[in-house]
C-alpha cells in the first residue's frame, strides 16, 4: 500500500521552480515602488526636502519661479540657505506639521533674542533678516505688521540640522506636547543624563556585547538543559496554580469568619466575589493538571527535538548569524522607505491654502501613491522575513534528510539561499502577500481606533477591539502555517498551495504534539529570554554599582535590558524555527518510514530512542492507548487527501 498515497514526499530529489506568476507580480510591484521614488525625485521633491522651502513656495538657496496668485514667490534666495520657523513650537499633531510661517534666512540665531530690538540688531550685524521679506530691518520696531510677520519672541537659540538646512531650537523642551512622555523623563536633567550615558557608554556597549555572547552560549547549551528547564517549568506552574488557589480559599475563609460579625451588603458581595474567584481558580488548576497529565508523554518529544536542534546549530554554525543578515537588509529597506516617504511629503504642485501660503499637494490619481507605498512597506518587509524562514527551513531540511552527515554540502546555508533564489522566490512572495492581506485591514482598523479615541461609544470600541484581536490571531496562525508550507516547499519543491495543504494535513494528524511543542517549547524559550535579560541586568547592576548615584542607573539599565531582550528574541526565534522545521521533518519521517530495510528512518539517534520508547510503551499498554497508538503508527497507506 506504500504507493497508494496520492503523492509521495520525496525529500530533496528534484528541484523545480514554484509560483513563477507570483514572482513576476512581486517584481512588477517592486518596479512600481521604484517608479514612485523616481517620480518624487523628478518632480523636485528631493531638492525641496534637502534644501527646505518657505511658506511662499520658494526653495532656499536657489533662484525660484513665480507661482501665480502668491505674493513673495519667485524670489532669488541664493544667499539664504536656511529655513527658519517664526513659531517653531506650534506643532499640529493631526497633520504632523509645524503651523508657522517659514522663511529662508542666511543664518540661524545662535543666541536667544528677547525683543524686537534684538531681532533688528541681529539683522543689522549678521545680515540675517528673521522677519518676512516685505519688512526692512529698519522697520522692525515701528511697523504695526510686525506682530504677524516677525518671529514670536523670545526667539530660542537655534542651530541648523545637518544636511537638512533647517533651523531647529537647541533646547527641545518646547516640543513637549510632541513627546510628553520622553521629555518629562529626560528634560529635568537632560544634560545630566547625557553625561551619564556618555560616561557609562563603555559599560552599556559591554553589557550589550555580553547579552550577545550569552545568547550564543544559550543556543549551544539549551540542548543539555532542556530537560531541566521542562521540570523547572512544570514545578513552577504546579506551585503557582496551587499557591494561587490556596491563597484565595484562605482569604475566603478569613473573610467568612470576619463577615459573620458584620452583616452588611458590601461584606456579602465581597464574600460572594471571593467564592467565585476561588471556585474558578480551583477549576482552572484541575484543568491544568489534566492537560499536564495528557501532555506528559509528548513533552519527551519536545525535549528530543530541542536536543537535535542543538546539534543542528553545531553542524550549521552560520545559522546563528541569520538574524544579523535579516536585520541588516530590513534596516536598509526601511531607510530607503522612509527617505521616499519624506520625498512624497514634499511632492506635488504648489497650491495656495486658505491662509494665502503655498502647500504642495498631489492632484488626481497620484494622491494614492501613499497607499501603494505603505503596502510596499508591509509586503517587502514580510518578504524579507519569509526569505529568512525559507533559508532556515532549506538548510535544516538538507541536514535532516542527509543520511551521512559527512556528505552535507560545504555550507548548507549558502546552498539553501541558492535554492531559494533559483527556485522558490515566487512561493515566498505569495506567502508574504497572504500575511500582508491580513495585516493591512488590521492596521486600518487600528488607525480608525486611534482616530476615534473618545468619540465612539463603548459598543463600537468593543467591536473594533474584537476585530483587531481576531485579525491578529489569524495573522499568527497564518504565519505558523506559512512557516510549515515553506518547509514543505523546501522538501518537495511543490508550489505554495500544495505545500500548505500537505503541511496542514500532517499538522492536523499530529495536533496534540503540535500543541505540546508550541506550548512547552515556547515557554522554554521564553524562560531563556528571561534568563538572558536577568543575567545582563544583574551584570549591569554590579558594574554600575561603583556609581553611587542610584537615580542615574535607570536609563542605562533600561537601554541594556531592552537590547538584551531584542537580541535574545532574535536568536531564540531562529531556534524556534529550527524546532518547528525539525518537527515537520520528523512527522513526515514517521509517517512514511518504519525502520524496515529500504524504508529506514532519517532521524537522529535521540529521536530514534523516543520512537522506540513510544513503541515499547504502546506494546505494554496493549491497544489501550488509542490516541497515542494512532498517532505513532507509521501511517503508511494513510491517504493525504
Amino acid at each position: 500500500s506504500h504507493k497508494s498515497s496520492k503523492r509521495e514526499w520525496k525529500p530533496l530529489e528534484d528541484h523545480s521552480c514554484t509560483d513563477v506568476p507570483w514572482l513576476l507580480l512581486f517584481i512588477l510591484f517592486c518596479v512600481g515602488m521604484g517608479f514612485i521614488c523616481g517620480f518624487s525625485i523628478a518632480t523636485g521633491a528631493a531638492a525641496r526636502l534637502l534644501s527646505g522651502y518657505d511658506s511662499y513656495g520658494n526653495i532656499c538657496g536657489q533662484k525660484n519661479v513665480k507661482v501665480e496668485g502668491i505674493i513673495n514667490s519667485g524670489l532669488d534666495l541664493t544667499h539664504k540657505k536656511y529655513v527658519f520657523f517664526l513659531d517653531p513650537c506650534n506643532i499640529d499633531l493631526v497633520h504632523q506639521k509645524i503651523k508657522s510661517l517659514a522663511l529662508c534666512v542666511s543664518a540661524c540665531p545662535r543666541k536667544e533674542l528677547k525683543t524686537l530690538a534684538d531681532i533688528q540688531k541681529f539683522a543689522e550685524t549678521n545680515g540675517s533678516t528673521l522677519c518676512s521679506y516685505e519688512l526692512q530691518p529698519s522697520e522692525y520696531t515701528t511697523d504695526p505688521r510686525t506682530a504677524k510677520l516677525c518671529p514670536k519672541y523670545p526667539v530660542p537659540e537655534s542651530a541648523p540640522i545637518p544636511f537638512f538646512h533647517r533651523c531647529a531650537p537647541v533646547n527641545i523642551s518646547c516640543y513637549a506636547k510632541f513627546a510628553e512622555a520622553l521629555i518629562t523623563f529626560v528634560s529635568d536633567s537632560s544634560v545630566l543624563h547625557r553625561l551619564i550615558i556618555m560616561t557609562s557608554k563603555e559599560i552599556i556597549m559591554g553589557l550589550c556585547l555580553l547579552s550577545l555572547v550569552l545568547s550564543m552560549i544559550l543556543m549551544v547549551i539549551i540542548r543539555y538543559i532542556s530537560r531541566v528547564l521542562v521540570w523547572i517549568l512544570t514545578v513552577l506552574v504546579i506551585l503557582g496554580s496551587l499557591g494561587g488557589t490556596g491563597v484565595l480559599w484562605w482569604l475566603y475563609a478569613k473573610q467568612r469568619i470576619s463577615a459573620s460579625a458584620v452583616e452588611t451588603q458590601i461584606a456579602k458581595d465581597n464574600l460572594q466575589a471571593l467564592l467565585i474567584y476561588a471556585i474558578s481558580a480551583t477549576v482552572f488548576t484541575v484543568i491544568l493538571f489534566l492537560i499536564m497529565l495528557i501532555m506528559r508523554k509528548r513533552v519527551a518529544l519536545t525535549i528530543a527535538l530541542f536536543h537535535v536542534a542543538g546539534k543542528v546549530f553545531i553542524h550549521l554554525p552560520l545559522l546563528v548569524f541569520q538574524p544579523f543578515w535579516t536585520f541588516f537588509v530590513l534596516i536598509l529597506f526601511w531607510t530607503y522607505w522612509i527617505t521616499v516617504l519624506l520625498f512624497l511629503g514634499t511632492t506635488g504642485s504648489p497650491v495656495p491654502n486658505e491662509e494665502g501660503f503655498v502647500e504642495f499637494r498631489m492632484v488626481g490619481p497620484l494622491k494614492y501613491m501613499w497607499w501603494y507605498h505603505v503596502v510596499g512597506l508591509i509586503w517587502i518587509s514580510e518578504f524579507i522575513l519569509a526569505c529568512q524562514q525559507m533559508t532556515v527551513a532549506g538548510a535544516v531540511v538538507t541536514y535532516y534528510f542527509t543520511r551521512e552527515k559527512r556528505n552535507l554540502p560545504f555550507t548548507p546555508i549558502l546552498a539553501s539561499v541558492n535554492r531559494l533564489v533559483c527556485y522558490h522566490l515566487g512561493t515566498v512572495a505569495k506567502g508574504s502577500f497572504i500575511i500582508t492581506l491580513v495585516k493591512i485591514p488590521r492596521m486600518i482598523l487600528m488607525y480608525i481606533h486611534t482616530q476615534l479615541k473618545g468619540k465612539e461609544n463603548a459598543c463600537a470600541r468593543c467591536m473594533l477591539k474584537a476585530c483587531i484581536c481576531c485579525l491578529w490571531c489569524l495573522e499568527k496562525c497564518l504565519t505558523y502555517l506559512n512557516q510549515n508550507a515553506y518547509t514543505a516547499t523546501a522538501i518537495n519543491s511543490t508550489n505554495f498551495c500544495t505545500s500548505a495543504k500537505d503541511a496542514f494535513v500532517i499538522l492536523v494528524e499530529n495536533a496534540l504534539r503540535v500543541a505540546a511543542i508550541n506550548t512547552v517549547g515556547d515557554f522554554m524559550l521564553f524562560l531563556g529570554k528571561v534568563l538572558i535579560v536577568c543575567s545582563t541586568g544583574l551584570a549591569g547592576i554590579m558594574l554600575l554599582n561603583y556609581q553611587r548615584d542610584y537615580t542615574i542607573w535607570v536609563l542605562p539599565l533600561i537601554i541594556v535590558c531592552l537590547f538584551a531582550f531584542l537580541v535574545a528574541h532574535c536568536f531564540l526565534s531562529i531556534y524556534e524555527m529550527v524546532v518547528d522545521v525539525l518537527f515537520l521533518c520528523f512527522a513526515i519521517d514517521t509517517k512514511y518510514n518504519d525502520g524496515s530495510p529500504g524504508r529506514e528512518f532519517y532521524m537522529d539517534k535521540v529521536l530514534m530512542e523516543f520512537v522506540e520508547n513510544s513503541r515499547k510503551s504502546m506494546k505494554e499498554a496493549g491497544r489501550g492507548g488509542g490516541a497515542e497508538g494512532r498517532e505513532l503508527k507509521p501511517m503508511v497507506g494513510a491517504d493525504e487527501e
